[in-house]
């Protein structure tokens, strides 16, 4: 295992502004979000112009797959990570001022669908369901009925995601209540598949490189990373943040997608600035410690999906933080591991076999 080192990982330190910095402030909430501002320029101008031209008659045979593949390099592995963990920090926290609320649309309706992101699901499932219910028996996405260490159990857990998920959803939110997030997520649904269908008359290639390769990629990233995020659940306390989550640190992930490493403390405080979850993390460690939180260094939630998918607790525990000495060596380490991936009942669940066993 290894003792807490210094952490790495991003905090806001401010700099000396230049006169483009000082533009895009005067429409932006928090100052530390500017480098959302760089980021969906960049997006902007590349991957909108390489998507129209994709659709355009004059690019044929070779030229088209050129682009295609730049396309969907730039899309799927050069900035689908830093635009989803943008997209997730501002759901939590209002990107633009109030006063150019409309600006707020941008992220979500325009730039997110070329990822794969149907306009207004990823926030009503994440905001309105996800941390509400915390992956416990409501949450349409929980990780805890799995057996967390298995392929066919993770091939499962995605397959019901991306054939119900959407209608799970619709119907979650409606049961609580919540119809103005149902019906913004039906909306972008709808308009999603209306706009793929309508393109499909001016090239059907277009819309699967455009829309339809994203969306499947996305779905299943997402899954990957709530189920690694949600891996380690203790069955007796499913509920504690401390206990149903992991933090990784000292990551590259942490510094292109802003500290979504931190999950932990993403589910303690959701609105918390990406940029203040180290700090938090070393003010509350001692609550890591009592807690038998999970906190790896040096792996991201990638790697530890994949180690974990091949039963490598020996790596993992290799890279566990042993916080204020909570653990007597890596057997008891793993011990734990092993443990929190275990399936675990939803309570109607055991009360049903409860029941059944009484009755016999």
């Amino acid at each position: 295992m290894k003792v807490l080192s210094a952490i790495s990982d991003p905090v806001f330190t401010g700099r000396e502004y230049n006169r483009f910095d000082r533009f895009f402030l005067q429409y932006i909430k928090d100052e530390r979000d500017l480098p959302f501002i760089y980021l969906t320029i960049r997006i902007s101008l590349i991957l909108i112009p390489l998507s129209v031209l994709l659709f355009m008659p004059f690019l044929t045979g070779w030229a088209w797959w050129v682009v295609a593949v730049v396309h969907f390099g730039f899309s799927n592995f050069g900035i689908k990570g830093p635009f989803g963990l943008m997209l997730h920090c501002t759901s939590h926290r209002q990107f633009f001022k109030s006063e150019y609320g409309w600006m707020n649309n941008y992220l979500p309706w325009i730039l997110a669908p070329l990822f794969g992101h149907t306009p207004e699901t990823y926030y009503s499932h994440h905001i309105g369901m996800h941390h509400p219910e915390n992956n416990l028996e409501d949450d349409d996405s929980s990780t805890m009925t799995y057996q967390r260490d298995s392929v066919r159990s993770f091939i499962a857990y995605f397959g019901r995601f991306f054939v119900v998920g959407v209608r799970n959803l619709l119907g979650y939110l409606r049961k609580k209540n919540r119809s103005k997030l149902a019906t913004r997520a039906f909306a972008g649904e709808m308009i999603f598949g209306v706009v793929c269908i309508a393109l499909c008359f001016v090239s059907w290639p277009a819309v699967i490189a455009v829309f339809v390769f994203p969306l499947f990629i996305y779905r299943l990233i997402a899954m990957v990373g709530n189920w690694t995020q949600h891996s380690f659940v203790d069955g007796e306390d499913p509920g504690n943040a401390y206990k149903n989550s992991l933090t990784c640190i000292n990551v590259n992930y942490n510094k292109k997608c802003w500290n979504d490493g931190y999950h932990i403390s993403h589910h303690v405080r959701p609105g918390m600035h990406w940029s203040e979850h180290p700090t938090f993390f070393l003010k509350t460690i001692d609550k890591y410690a009592q807690n038998q939180a999970i906190v790896f260094d040096g792996l991201d939630f990638g790697n530890v999906f994949f180690l974990l998918m091949r039963g490598r607790y020996d790596i993992l525990a290799q890279h566990m933080v042993n916080i204020n000495g909570t653990f007597a060596n890596d057997e008891e380490a793993i011990a734990l591991l092993r443990r929190r991936t275990k399936r675990i009942p939803f309570r109607t669940e055991s009360l049903t076999m409860a029941n059944v066993a009484v009755a016999a």
